[in-house]
């Protein structure tokens, strides 16, 4: 067969990613503060854009813009979603469904590198090292370290993520986290916490029992007696004698060896040989993770309030919203002085340029607020009652009600925050699984069977109350929950609950 070259003519669809639709896309998916500097890189770049000076207001309508500026931001009825009404979640979105198709969910590889604790720390300082400033939860500040490597707060979150919380205890457990500080010492106030998620502070206390026991050893104490006592603990060495000279870190703090010994009943060698096991604790377990960097404050791209006619509102925060003017004055000056064709390309491009991030902001802003209405709405009775009354609700709920793809809000719900009446979540908090009712009912969320089968077990009071797998099963499909038995078993595991023989030989033996 001959071979030839000649030219065909094919007609065909392909969906090609401009540089726009690329700004677009990542533009959705910063947070406020990697927003903040990706805007200042375009303030020096481009010459044509400048950031608008006029003083914005929370409550009034979008700043007035000049004719020279391009339509950088939107009335504040689109800023404010009034969710009492049918229409509340009307805004406009942000791509288009082809546009959606492109995203995907990948995040970043975390990166961590953990140093080994101090330990030769002076004992005087023992006494003063659970002092300090604390968390400011009443403002529902959450602090996190701006660094390369795995911070303390992120190291706790995961451990609580495998702790086989229920959805009210995981809640519980993200409060108490954002309580602790750089040293690992808890501040917050149980009350308060328990106050704020509308729960018993018994679940509070029970919740910060099992954190206590999460690494480093010692970490979420609420004083240095009960940080060093943890660590002893862990190591089966906290006896009476050990327990006294832990709740008399003053005598120590004093050099009164003699006092030490009357208090814990030991002599010189003894007390010398519990002195070195002291030091070779940390007072400040979390100092390991501190690095030294600029500590950045995390903050709400969302606010959610009570309506006093009823419902809940939703507003942007202004403060994160970067406000740019397109200077077409300056733009028309440069064009007629343009000579060359590099020149007048580059003044064209830097004009396309400046007008597609104010509308690629404008857009980025309306979907915030469009998903975070849904989100509110789809979640009403956990604002209303607390942590106990979360629903189950996953991205495809959400991208169906509100029109968009799922990967649109996927990226929408990445490093974004709302601050609400029951403290500052992130917006994948309120996603939870959910488990299909064997009536053909409402679905159940998966947060809340792992809590039914915990219940379940907690009952069992001896040998002949113990509960296999199978028979959880048949209970909870007698309660509307169609659930497998590897999943039964997949929960109690991820809860740490032995199987039933290992849980019948500890009733056993008492």
């Amino acid at each position: 067969m001959a071979l030839s070259a000649r030219l065909e003519l094919r007609q065909g669809q392909s969906l090609v990613v401009t540089p726009q639709l690329q700004q677009a896309i990542k533009l959705l998916q910063l947070s406020n503060l990697e927003l903040e500097a990706y805007v200042e890189g375009e303030l020096e770049r481009n010459p044509l854009l400048q950031r608008d000076e006029t003083d914005a207001k929370p409550d009034a309508d979008g700043p007035a813009e000049s004719s020279e500026s391009s339509d950088a931001d939107f009335d504040q009825d689109r800023r404010e979603l009034d969710l009492t009404g049918a229409d509340g979640a009307a805004a406009e979105q942000s791509v288009d469904a082809r546009q959606d198709d492109l995203y995907g969910d990948a995040s970043p590889a975390e990166r961590a590198a953990d140093r080994a604790p101090d330990n030769d720390q002076p004992l005087t300082d023992w006494s003063r090292a659970g002092k300090g400033g604390g968390v400011d939860l009443e403002g529902d500040v959450f602090e996190r370290i701006s660094a390369h490597e795995k911070t303390l707060h992120e190291h706790l979150t995961e451990q609580a993520a495998m702790a086989g919380f229920t959805s009210p205890e995981h809640a519980v457990a993200l409060a108490l986290i954002d309580g602790v500080d750089e040293g690992g010492y808890l501040r917050a106030e149980l009350a308060e916490i328990a106050d704020r998620l509308g729960c018993a502070e018994a679940l509070v206390e029970k919740v910060l029992t099992r954190c206590q026991g999460f690494e480093p050893t010692g970490v979420m104490a609420r004083s240095v007696p009960e940080c060093l006592a943890l660590q002893l603990k862990e190591m089966n060495r906290y006896d009476p004698a050990m327990a006294g000279l832990v709740e008399n870190l003053d005598l120590l703090a004093r050099r009164d060896l003699s006092g030490l010994k009357r208090v814990c009943g030991v002599d010189d060698d003894d007390l010398r040989d519990m002195i070195a096991e002291l030091k070779a604790l940390t007072p400040r377990p979390g100092a390991a993770f501190s690095t030294g960097e600029t500590v950045q404050t995390v903050v709400p791209d969302v606010f959610v309030r009570q309506d006093p006619a009823g419902g809940w509102k939703v507003d942007l925060n202004s403060d994160t919203l970067p406000r740019l003017l397109v200077d077409q004055r300056y733009h028309a000056r440069i064009s007629g002085s343009a000579r060359s064709d590099q020149e007048k390309s580059f003044v064209t491009d830097c004009l396309a340029s400046a007008n597609w991030l104010v509308k690629s902001l404008d857009q980025r802003a309306k979907t915030i607020l469009k998903v975070s209405a849904e989100i509110v709405r789809q979640q009403d009775a956990f604002f209303a009652f607390g942590v106990e009354h979360l629903r189950p609700l996953n991205l495809k709920t959400v991208a169906d009600a509100i029109g968009m793809h799922e990967s649109t809000v996927s990226r929408v719900t990445s490093n974004k925050y709302v601050a609400t009446p029951r403290g500052l979540f992130e917006l994948k908090f309120f996603f939870t699984s959910a488990i299909n009712s064997s009536d053909g009912g409402a679905a159940h969320s998966a947060e809340a069977v792992r809590h039914k089968i915990k219940q379940l077990i907690d009952g069992e009071h001896g040998e002949n109350d113990v509960l296999s797998d199978d028979r959880i099963v048949e209970i909870l499909k007698e309660a509307g929950v169609d659930i497998a038995r590897r999943t039964v078993a997949k929960y109690r595991e991820a809860m740490r609950i032995p199987s039933s023989l290992e849980r019948k030989r500890l009733l056993k033996t008492g």
